[in-house]
């Protein structure tokens, strides 16, 4: 299917609420895409250079994975506070603002001297990029509604997942040419282009926040005590430990242990993101003949299944691993627009303050996963594999209890 088939989708329904008059309705749902994408492109990019950056900073693998946990954990601090501010000031100026730290802190980490620099700078990228997710997703609320959001949201997942099919791919040819800092600055470009493409873009935000800066950040609180809005935040947020888990340690795993390439890892991995593209589109397809909720539950039930089969089996060769993975991403992408509207859905004020919750949310209990695979496991697919099976099992029960209870709002499927 290519993009313009893709992007058709999206004109179904009624129009978008608010117009975009340079950017138009398709290149709106180009940029949130792109938005969305920022954290695969910050962290997937650089995944094949992991194990070259240990030996160039001469730095063990823990040290090297704080770049990528310290980034998690700061970008969860930043969506926190851009995602309120958004909703007061407005869209565009949080984003533009966003857009250009980001490119800075990339050019910086660039020219790091040694691990502790990349570190500090990977934490400006991070703050950066909270701006950037946070309103990307605020927006979708901003512009459509009802089944036209769900269409929305997975086009928009589905062109995010590209991201980690091509970023690695990317980075391993790049790392032919040149070294890890040739990375960094390929993100430094990129981040110089989107925020080309968002002076193009237009407020979306029908009433801003007028009460002062502490009390649009105390907005957060009062979306806090939403019931219906945490209890299915928890609920989707658990599986970010072992996904989060796999991004952090494919590279080990597929370079080290199994003694690939980092060009062949990028293919193994590549191979296992199409199915993080498909699972957004393939739920629009479904739903049709399927109830939400009965395709949330099978997806935790088959995500169950799969971390089972990676514990035991996984590390037999690397396409086995692969192979027995693949249903665990696919019943996780699969998800995503669903859970993403239901949790929308459960706050109609305060939509900024909403989204930065889901993205701190997922982000933390990702670093989360990032932490426990970096520990000095004698097998990590087998660790992984049994993040998978626990964490789905939970999901389920826990999503199998709240989609029952009243204040969790009904929302069209």
């Amino acid at each position: 299917m290519t993009k313009d088939s893709l992007l058709e989708t999206t004109d179904q329904n009624e129009e978008p609420k608010k117009t975009q008059r340079y950017l138009g309705d398709k290149g709106l749902v180009v940029l949130i895409a792109f938005l969305s994408a920022f954290i695969p492109l910050s962290t997937d990019l650089y995944l094949p250079a992991l194990p070259r950056m240990a030996e160039n900073f001469k730095a063990s693998a823990g040290l090297i994975n704080l770049t990528l946990i310290m980034f998690f954990l700061f970008y969860a601090i930043g969506t926190l506070f851009w995602g309120p501010l958004s909703d007061k000031y407005g869209r565009k100026p949080i984003l533009l603002t966003g857009l250009v730290l980001y490119t800075i802190a990339s050019v910086l980490c660039a020219f790091s001297g040694n691990v502790y620099q990349l570190i500090i700078f990977r934490v400006f990228q991070a703050i950066a990029s909270g701006a950037a997710t946070s309103v990307a997703q605020a927006v979708v609320k901003d512009c459509y509604t009802g089944k036209k959001r769900i269409s929305v949201l997975a086009v928009v997942s589905s062109m995010t997942m590209i991201s980690p099919i091509v970023a690695p791919v990317v980075g391993a040819v790049i790392l032919r040419f040149t070294s890890w800092r040739g990375v960094f600055s390929t993100l430094a470009v990129i981040g110089f282009l989107i925020t080309m493409a968002g002076i193009a873009f237009q407020e979306t935000i029908a009433e801003h926040y007028t009460g002062g800066i502490l009390q649009s950040l105390g907005r957060l609180q009062v979306v806090a005590k939403n019931p219906g809005f945490v209890s299915l935040l928890l609920t989707f947020s658990l599986m970010g430990i072992p996904m989060m888990s796999f991004i952090t340690s494919s590279s080990y795993i597929y370079i080290d242990q199994f003694g690939l390439s980092a060009q062949v890892y990028s293919y193994y991995f590549a191979f296992n993101a199409i199915f993080m593209v498909i699972g957004p589109l393939l739920y629009s397809r479904v739903a049709r003949y399927l109830k939400r909720d009965f395709i949330i539950s099978a997806s935790y039930f088959i995500s169950f299944v799969s971390g089972l089969l990676v514990s035991f089996i996984g590390s037999m060769s690397p396409a086995v691993f692969a192979l027995t993975l693949l249903p665990a991403t696919l019943a996780g992408s699969l998800t995503r627009p669903p859970s993403a509207n239901l949790m929308l859905e459960q706050q109609k004020g305060d939509t900024g303050a909403a989204v930065s919750l889901m993205s701190c949310a997922f982000t933390v209990f990702g670093s989360i996963g990032m932490i426990l695979i970096s520990l000095n496991w004698a097998n990590r697919i087998e660790v992984m594999g049994l993040l998978y099976a626990i964490l789905a099992l939970i999901s389920l029960g826990l999503w199998s209890i709240i989609s029952k209870k009243p204040f969790v709002q009904a929302v069209e499927s």
